[in-house]
């Protein structure tokens, strides 16, 4: 593990889990406490299968830890099969329970008495702040709790010394995003689905109707859900309790509803925490929001509460995956440590787990509340981190309509936006972003329609705050977009166009080819003086193949796709013996089909970067053969459209039926270009509101300082970057378009671990280069 520099977090590297052996002789006990979310059963689902791969005895704890005091049938041994078919599921296969009995030290020795009797001395709880306190202090007990016992003569002292100690790993499920050290939490991001969903359905009615909807989100000390579901789904204004507004607030929010009314918009929408309070600790309720709006605008005003809705359904694309993701290395975490391993949290920084102390996690996250009472709002912000104060400021930008016009002068700056490359999902979300957070700035937003054929013919008009109203949530491009790369031959009439229109800087939003043809604008400067402008590229494409940026936006819209598509597929196989197999874009990058293939439970998922053996697929075929032969009814296989050009899907499927021996039939799925279709998620209409935001404040700081920079803004590891053009061609692997590092490969060893029990089933990985020589075996999802 590496430290993470001041914050005493440590990164889990998929690399260090060498030992398969691992859980050979030791019992490990999962359980769900506090309030349930979507994805726990994600991560049960991954601790379990885990340290059955690793030969652990696993048990599951039923109704959290009133299980642990209560004993008994509340606590089972679990086998590869009991965790089949939960990870589409919401809420906790497995029951959660707020007990007061455990709180007492006689509920935790009952709890000792009953994990010893069953061998178990490591514990990995799945729950919120209140639940990880509680083990810590079960945890620091032990040794006292086991010595009361041998006293009590309820358990041995063999037993007490085979057991000295009790190893932990915790994961956080809240919905509420609300703990101090990592980024995401298990179920907010499905909790944003509900949220979004209910507010852009409420837009609709709104805007016909020409009303204002006051819609209370979750969160008491915690306003994630309610910042990023009001960007998400563009409200006009939100009330957090992390920032109170100061007094005339009331004054104020219906000022800017009532300039946004004059700008153009047809609805209002307002987000409150049910948390949110005034700067003198007086809440403030849904129902005093539409009374204000009521009596000051004379609108018709409706209050939206939604409750536990936020809660349900089933568990996004990112839940499934990185719950899972969290359940792994939960177990190796807990299996691999000793007597004196300290207690850890188990969480998600960008793209990477890290390790949290579990007592310092615990202790800053309930300071927050404590700022907040002390009136010390800045504090609180500042424990929330520094991209939730700049998104707290974004959002301020976004929705608060501009009071002065733009410069028409010497002074003014131009700035032109295009779309170029494939669709992707939530490049409308972008330049909206784009536009307004430009017009802020006192910039004349340009938008050149139909991509850089569309900028060589000419076809650029002025932009105004009102012109895109409505884009955060529609999926699409309304500027039109072009996979073209201009030919040489087309360079003099786009610089000819870019001087008519007098564009001082150039906004790209797509895919590798925006990258490419931004890279020939660049490289092309001294013959051609008209692109010696401020110059810069924003990830959009699902394949998410973009160097300088963990994720692309569009990629997690296509991944729901994806995962919706699985779960109704593997619906259709409920009364039959089948093996699907699934085709997925991405051309030779697998993002798609590794990450969609764990979080759609897949057992065999093929990828470019790994290639494909004829050997393999014979391997594949036989195992698949004898699962079916051993009581198997579903078989899911998902492959990268690009993997091979020989073995194609439907060479795939008939090889696959052709090995059957009629134990099963094969059916194929190209999900095609239901990819790039539908709406964006919330992730990607946040994630294109930042990307966004962090590039007009790089061309704002470029044309301030007279500068001539060429850019590509990206996501790494949580913390938006931005890197020279020039170093494009160094981070990418120009033949298959695709970076030359890409995280994500590192989750292989996840997605063996859950399609197979057998310790013996690996994925060879080595630190860059990988092939898979082993076949992933085991029991359908």
């Amino acid at each position: 593990m590496a430290t993470t520099a001041g914050t005493g977090s440590e990164l889990i590297d998929i690399g260090d889990f060498t030992d398969d052996a691992l859980g050979a002789g030791k019992g490990l006990a999962v359980l769900t406490s506090g309030g349930d979310a979507q994805g726990m059963n994600a991560a049960v689902r991954g601790v379990v299968r885990t340290a059955l791969h690793l030969g652990a005895e696993v048990h599951a704890v039923y109704e959290g830890y009133q299980g642990l005091v209560d004993g008994g049938d509340l606590i089972k041994r679990l086998d590869w099969d009991d965790v089949a078919r939960i990870l589409h599921r919401g809420g906790t296969m497995i029951g959660t329970f707020r007990s007061k009995d455990f709180r007492e030290r006689e509920g935790r020795l009952k709890a000792a008495a009953h994990l010893v009797d069953r061998g178990i001395d490591r514990l990995v709880v799945i729950g919120g702040d209140g639940s990880l306190s509680g083990l810590d202090l079960f945890r620091q007990e032990w040794a006292g709790l086991l010595a009361e016992l041998v006293e009590r003569d309820r358990i041995t002292v063999e037993q007490a010394d085979a057991h000295p100690a009790l190893m932990i790993a915790g994961l956080v499920g809240s919905i509420d995003n609300d703990l101090v050290g990592t980024d995401m939490t298990i179920g907010a991001d499905s909790a944003l689905h509900r949220i979004v969903e209910a507010i852009d359905a409420l837009a609709s009615t709104a805007a016909s109707h020409q009303r204002s909807f006051v819609v209370e989100v979750m969160g008491r000390h915690c306003g994630y859900l309610t910042l990023m579901s009001a960007i998400a789904g563009g409200c006009d204004y939100a009330l957090i309790p992390e920032n109170p507004p100061a007094d005339g607030w009331q004054d104020r929010m219906c000022a800017e509803l009532r300039r946004g009314r004059a700008a153009g918009r047809r609805d209002s929408i307002v987000a409150v925490a049910e948390g949110a309070q005034d700067r003198e600790g007086r809440p403030i309720t849904a129902d005093m929001v539409r009374a204000i709006i009521e009596e000051q605008l004379h609108e018709d005003t409706r209050v939206t509460i939604l409750g536990h809705v936020q809660r349900g359904g089933r568990p996004s694309a990112y839940d499934r995956w990185a719950s899972t993701w969290l359940g792994y290395a939960a177990a190796h975490e807990v299996l691999s440590a000793t007597a004196d391993t300290e207690g850890k949290v188990i969480g998600l920084r960008g793209d990477r787990v890290v390790a949290v102390p579990l007592v310092q996690a615990v202790e800053r996250t309930r300071e927050v509340p404590q700022r907040i009472e002390e009136g010390d709002y800045a504090g609180a912000m500042a424990l929330r981190g520094g991209s939730f104060t700049e998104m707290v400021r974004v959002f301020r930008d976004l929705s608060e309509p501009p009071t002065v016009e733009p410069r028409h002068d010497a002074t003014a700056r131009r700035i032109g936006i295009l779309h170029a490359g494939g669709l992707a999902p939530g490049m409308n979300t972008a330049a909206r972003a784009a536009v307004r957070l430009g017009i802020e700035r006192g910039h004349t937003m340009l938008g050149i329609r139909g991509g850089f054929p569309g900028l060589r013919d000419g076809h650029v008009r002025e932009l105004s705050w009102g012109d895109v109203e409505g884009w955060t949530a529609t999926g699409g491009a309304d500027l039109g977009i072009r996979r073209t790369v201009p030919p040489m031959e087309q360079l003099y009439a786009i610089g000819r166009s870019l001087e008519r229109a007098e564009i001082d800087a150039l906004m790209v939003i797509g895919g590798w080819n925006a990258y490419q043809a931004t890279w020939t604008l660049w490289s092309e400067r001294e013959r051609y003086p008209a692109f010696d402008i401020p110059l810069l590229c924003v990830p959009a494409s699902i394949d998410n193949n973009l160097p300088g940026s963990d994720l692309a936006i569009g990629a997690d819209t296509a991944l729901n796709v994806i995962v919706e598509s699985i779960d109704r597929i593997k619906q259709s196989a409920a009364a039959t013996r089948r093996c699907f197999v699934v085709e997925t874009m991405g051309r030779h990058c697998g993002f798609l089909a590794l990450m969609g293939g764990i979080a759609g439970g897949a057992e065999r998922v093929y990828l470019h970067e790994d290639g494909l053996s004829l050997q393999e697929l014979a391997e594949d075929a036989a195992t698949m053969a004898r699962a079916f032969g051993d009581g198997r009814e579903l078989w899911l296989a998902v492959r990268n459209e690009c993997v091979s050009e020989n073995y194609s899907t439907h060479f795939l499927a008939q090889l696959f039926a052709q090995e059957s021996g009629g134990r099963f039939d094969v059916r194929e799925a190209v999900l095609g270009h239901l990819q790039q279709g539908g709406d964006p998620s919330p992730f990607d209409r946040i994630l294109a509101t930042r990307l966004a935001a962090h590039g007009i404040d790089l061309l704002d700081r470029e044309l301030a300082a007279g500068a001539r920079g060429a850019h590509y803004v990206g996501l790494v590891e949580g913390t938006v970057t931005q890197s020279p053009i020039a170093s494009m061609r160094e981070e990418s692997d120009l033949v298959h378009r695709r970076p030359r590092h890409q995280w994500w490969l590192a989750l292989r060893p996840v997605l063996a671990a859950m399609s197979s029990p057998d310790a013996q089933a690996r994925v060879e990985v080595t630190r860059g280069e990988s092939r898979r020589h082993a076949v992933n075996r085991g029991d359908a999802e």
